[in-house]
């Protein structure tokens, strides 16, 4: 009885690394699809995570989860860029390298942090939403 109880959570163990290395690959095999760092207006903690961006949102998706809907969804057209840094001492869960950009959404403020060769072309997207817009 007692093996076989430990088989059965060796497999469920088993499962749920493939489960989560599945998404993993699927997140990142995604066109427009890259790792992102963000941080909630009102606190300290950044979180990492993969981000899908192209036609009007932004889905950010926990890196380390088993869900497949994103935590955050930003309207591209909600969505302003209001600073860009580079990460500081106060930022110690950040690689040193990344490109820190300060952003204004309908959900609050939102700090989002990536690589300096994934910049322009989120930067690129954000800026050809259509302004104006109502609705949706």
């Amino acid at each position: 009885m007692t093996t076989a109880l430990l088989v059965l959570v060796g497999v469920l163990l088993l499962v749920l690394v493939v489960a989560f290395l599945l998404r993993r690959r699927f997140l990142l095999s995604g066109l427009g699809a890259v790792t992102m760092w963000l941080r909630p207006g009102g606190t300290s903690r950044w979180s990492v995570g993969v981000a899908w961006y192209g036609g009007d949102a932004l889905l950010w998706y926990r890196a380390i989860s088993l869900s497949v809907r994103p935590q955050h969804r930003l309207c591209r057209a909600e969505l302003e860029v209001q600073g860009r840094r580079a990460a500081t001492r106060d930022d110690v869960a950040l690689p040193e390298d990344v490109v820190v950009l300060s952003c204004r959404t309908a959900a609050g403020p939102r700090d989002l942090a990536m690589d300096p060769s994934t910049v322009t072309g989120f930067l690129s997207w954000v800026e050809s939403a259509p302004r104006g817009r109502s609705g949706s």
